[in-house]
């Protein structure tokens, strides 16, 4: 999903996604994702130096999707690894002794939810957690609340009022004697900015002038900590994924849409209803849109697309993205509504598809562990103008969220280097939208530009993009 669109249409509020539990009860899908190109490719000529990573989806009836009760029990395990396998590294990389994240019930820190146990709907009044790197090289996981969270929480204070509850977050944290305390502030990350200014002005009251100056921004340990994806993670997201394709390929068909009558809010609303029938929260209103013969689109133009009724010889596109077991999905695809008498595309549709797989192979060739986004962008933006290739790059993170924290590779408006997000460098197993689109001339319709637009959820694994549940090589067609 484009930065532009999601601005205009997204009305979830920070963390919506991780109110979702993960269900790890299902078998490991790693040796299957490995396998996955080979058994499903689609031929195409994007590329001969990849896998075309091709797989057609046709619908989401495949999908297993587990109740909000089911996926409690798997969604806290998961947390307990994440806590007791990534947490101490990360807080040694990035020199922390300390983290505390402090929020209030209805102003939740966006990297809380993926710190609680489930169910857990909201903070309790006031909510501390306190994770304190000891000598032996483990981590406490210590909360100081008037309502105790439990495992894998240990209580260092429970009961008692307000006032009460600060002078024991005071007292810990002088037992304990950290020489560097992170705490959620930030001026660049959202993620990283939870602590409110009233509750940094309470901390700063509760902890003596030696302990104040030893609190540090901690958005480096937030954005890796929410960035980075277990192995387990990654076995579950390419099924996530399968359902976000799959949902996508029943709207672009006969199921859904009758040329002459229906119109792309129809389908919109036909993504939005069945993804909500699966207990799937959609985190931004599904976009649909179309393109068709004598209907300009410029080849500088932003993006094309118009709304309305659907007619046969549209090029339709949608961009879908929805949450489930506390990960996200920002997928977008591409169909064409055959003409009376037409049995196949025009053969300028066929090319701009292999274009637009091109284009996404020389994307994530340029991906390199402790790359920026920037030079990523850079390398890519080179590659395709000497392939001659008319494209934007608009690459984001995905994850907890689906503008997640990482790095950003190029921006739909900004197509040059930026600072701070795009120079976030790429780290192992983390997760991406390979998102962005190409411009090419189609002779069919009279020599007119025609924007085709893709993202495709990925991870990277240190070494190689592996695009989950595949990725769309061939268009969907309405009969």
């Amino acid at each position: 999903m484009t930065t532009r669109i999601k601005y205009r249409s997204r009305a979830h509020s920070r963390g919506f996604a991780a109110i979702f539990g993960f269900a790890l009860g299902l078998s490991s899908l790693t040796p299957a994702l490995a396998a996955a190109p080979a058994k499903c490719a689609v031929a195409t000529a994007a590329s001969t130096e990849f896998p075309a990573q091709g797989r057609v989806i046709a619908n989401a009836d495949g999908f297993a999707v587990l109740s909000h009760r089911a996926r409690i029990e798997s969604e806290n395990r998961i947390l307990v690894e994440r806590l007791e396998k990534l947490l101490l590294r990360l807080m040694v990389e990035t020199n922390l002794d300390m983290w505390l994240v402090i929020n209030r019930e209805y102003a939740e820190d966006p990297v809380y939810f993926s710190l609680v146990p489930q169910p857990s709907m909201a903070a309790r009044r006031t909510t501390m957690l306190v994770f304190n790197r000891k000598a032996d090289g483990s981590v406490e996981r210590l909360s100081v609340n008037r309502y105790p969270l439990g495992a894998p929480y240990e209580a260092a204070w429970s009961g008692g009022d307000l006032p009460a509850q600060w002078r024991a977050l005071g007292e810990l944290v002088r037992s304990k004697d950290p020489q560097r305390i992170g705490i959620n502030v930030s001026r660049h990350w959202p993620v990283a900015d939870g602590l409110t200014k009233g509750l940094h002005e309470q901390l700063l009251e509760a902890l003596p002038p030696a302990y104040q100056s030893r609190l540090v921004p901690a958005q480096d340990l937030v954005v890796r900590w929410l960035e980075t994806r277990l192995t387990r993670e990654i076995d579950v997201y390419t099924h996530i994924v399968g359902i976000a394709r799959g949902v996508i390929a029943e709207a672009f068909s006969s199921r859904v849409i009758t040329p002459g009558v229906t119109t792309t809010q129809d389908v919109s609303w036909y993504i939005r209803e069945r993804f909500e029938s699966l207990g799937l929260p959609v985190w931004f209103t599904p976009d649909v849109n179309f393109q068709r013969a004598g209907i300009a689109c410029e080849r500088d133009q932003d993006f094309c697309g118009d709304s309305g009724v659907i007619q046969r010889g549209d090029v339709l596109h949608t961009d879908v993205g929805f949450c489930y077991l506390k990960l996200c999905t920002d997928t977008q695809e591409m169909g064409y509504v055959l003409r009376v008498g037409e049995e196949t595309l025009p053969a300028g549709l066929l090319a701009a598809m292999r274009t637009g797989n091109l284009w996404q192979d020389l994307l994530t060739r340029e991906f390199r562990s402790g790359r920026t986004g920037n030079e990523v962008l850079a390398a890519t933006r080179a590659a395709a103008d000497r392939a001659g290739i008319v494209n934007r790059v608009y690459t984001h993170a995905l994850g907890f969220f689906g503008h997640a924290p990482g790095p950003t590779i190029g921006m739909w408006d900004n197509q040059g280097p930026t600072v701070v997000h795009r120079d976030w460098r790429l780290h192992p197993n983390t997760g991406y939208t390979i998102e962005g689109n190409i411009k090419q001339v189609i002779p069919e319709w009279n020599g007119q530009w025609v924007q085709t637009k893709l993202e495709q959820s990925a991870i990277f694994d240190g070494e190689r993009v592996i695009d989950l549940a595949g990725r769309q090589t061939e268009w969907h067609v309405i009969r």
